[in-house]
């Protein structure tokens, strides 16, 4: 392409050659790699030779090579390293002025720095901004023309903006996408840090000794992918342990998928389950995937295993042995890779016994079981879970919350069979029905006929709105007692000094001073 050509000849390559630009910048979002098959064509279909892109860094006020093409000569490291200031070279005069720069012979011009010893300085040289939305110039495009007549070198400078513009856009765009990643990551982190926080140890709370046996058994259980079935009645928090379990765990960035086994028949939990594939049923309108594809390299929590029938036992006994499956209406085997939790508030070996429950999978499942203690068998965790349980409601209401004495003692003589769950959903009731933000006694009402019998009386505002509960349960009453004595009892041994008993009863100072307080122990002074 030299001067011989006729500028009709070069305007149908520079448009051949434009095509050829566009379709590199439209491949990919990556404008570093689409600027070097930029550089490219713009060398062997346009003769604009050793093209570089150099971008702004705003943050230093300089211009960075972020593309050069130099065939049959290896770039140098170091290279990477070279930049432009602001009125520096050609190219920091056209970051300074933001207008083109055309040299006819740059031998000539003693503003050309040629920090990379590329260029002839018998041919002429040609650098034009980059500009973004705002007119604001991020970079600049850089090449040597061949020799060639004046309009032909105007024309390749008109050209050469052209490619400059497209390739601003192109920068732009891969800053939005890049700037919008960042901010899904940042959320995504800060969401897994939530998570992880609402699911940490220090959420779980109790210090009776079969809740420091379940806290230290989910330390264990969660460094390792074993199975674990977690047993007890409804309401105890076995899905509060599943979550700190995945979330302690080395699988913690990776899915947590949970589904209730209760919740659907078995037709409809096998497509949740594995999936199925497109016309699989009625209704199957396309491919779904299913809970464990969701859950690779993750976990599944299946809640109520206990509920679902023999048939689909079978089913799923093959993945929990295989870790594979097919999908509903499919042939292809899909294999995963998930740690499962499983839970349950029905008695097993019961189940077994009578059939209703496969022999194989319960032994497949009970690799790992952690039995969770209803509420009426740790009542010396009842203040602290209350409390915390206060704390957390009062953060949603935006409000100071507080629980009386007298509502703790109501409380701890209740035999609570709805567990956690009943306590939890006692106390939002309450704190609803409290205008002041304190809780008493009077705003204390249970959903079972065994309400403690020695519940403060209502206040004169509110008793006629409450229902009446003073048909206490005898055995309540009675473990109350029990309780009392045995506090006595470790008082007199250990000559009725607090750290002592706390000691001898496996409680902490605290706990046993607040014993104290609401059973109405009388302190002798020895």
């Amino acid at each position: 392409m030299g001067v011989e050509i006729s500028l009709f000849d070069l305007e149908r390559q520079l448009l051949a050659a434009m095509y050829k630009i566009s379709s590199e910048l439209n491949s990919s979002l990556n404008y570093t790699a689409s600027a070097n098959n930029v550089l490219k064509v713009l060398h062997n279909e346009c003769k604009l030779l050793h093209g570089m892109l150099t971008i702004l860094d705003a943050e230093r006020d300089i211009l960075l090579i972020k593309s050069l093409h130099n065939p049959g000569q290896a770039t140098e490291p170091e290279e990477k390293q070279v930049y432009y200031k602001v009125g520096e070279g050609i190219v920091g005069e056209v970051l300074k002025h933001g207008s083109a720069i055309v040299i006819r012979q740059i031998g000539n011009d003693n503003r050309f720095a040629d920090k990379l010893a590329l260029y002839d300085y018998d041919k002429p040289y040609i650098c034009v901004p980059l500009r973004d939305g705002t007119n604001k110039v991020i970079g600049a495009l850089s090449a040597q023309p061949p020799m060639c007549g004046d309009d032909e070198l105007a024309a390749l400078s008109r050209f050469l903006e052209m490619i400059a513009n497209l390739i601003a856009k192109n920068v732009q765009l891969a800053y939005k996408v890049e700037t919008k990643e960042k901010q899904l990551v940042d959320e995504r982190d800060g969401l897994r840090r939530k998570v992880r926080n609402n699911y940490s140890f220090k959420n779980l709370v109790g210090h009776t000794k079969a809740m420091r046996q379940i806290f230290e058994q989910i330390r264990l259980v969660s460094r390792w992918d074993s199975t674990v079935l977690l047993r007890g009645e409804s309401g105890t928090g076995k899905e509060l342990v599943a979550n700190a379990i995945h979330y302690n765990s080395p699988r913690a960035n990776n899915p947590f998928v949970k589904l209730n086994c209760a919740a659907l028949p078995d037709n409809l939990l096998e497509s949740e389950l594995f999936g199925h594939e497109k016309g699989a049923f009625t209704g199957a309108v396309k491919q779904r995937k299913g809970r464990f594809e969701m859950a690779h390299n993750g976990t599944i929590f299946l809640d109520e295993i206990g509920e679902t029938s023999p048939a689909f036992q079978a089913k799923l006994l093959r993945v929990l042995q295989e870790k594979e499956f097919e999908r509903v209406g499919g042939t292809a085997t899909i294999s995963v890779n998930v740690r499962i939790i499983a839970a349950t508030n029905r008695n097993l070996e019961e189940e077994v016994s009578q059939g209703n429950f496969r022999e194989d999978l319960y032994y497949r499942l009970n690799v790992m079981p952690m039995y969770l203690p209803p509420l009426r068998e740790r009542t010396e965790d009842l203040p602290e879970l209350a409390e915390h349980m206060i704390k957390r409601l009062g953060q949603a209401q935006s409000r100071e919350l507080s629980l009386t004495d007298s509502a703790v003692r109501a409380m701890m003589a209740y035999s609570w069979p709805g567990n956690v769950r009943e306590l939890e959903n006692t106390l939002e009731r309450a704190s609803v029905l409290s205008e002041s933000g304190t809780i008493g006694p009077d705003l204390v009402t249970f959903s079972q006929i065994d309400a403690p019998q020695f519940i403060a009386p209502s206040s004169s505002h509110s008793h006629a709105a409450m229902p009446n509960h003073n048909n206490g349960s005898a055995v309540v009453r009675e473990r109350v007692m029990d309780e009392r004595e045995q506090v006595i009892d470790a008082l007199e041994r250990s000559g009725w000094v607090k750290a002592k008993a706390a000691r001898l009863l496996n409680m902490t100072p605290r706990q046993i001073a607040y014993r104290i307080q609401i059973m109405n122990i009388e302190m002798k002074e020895l």
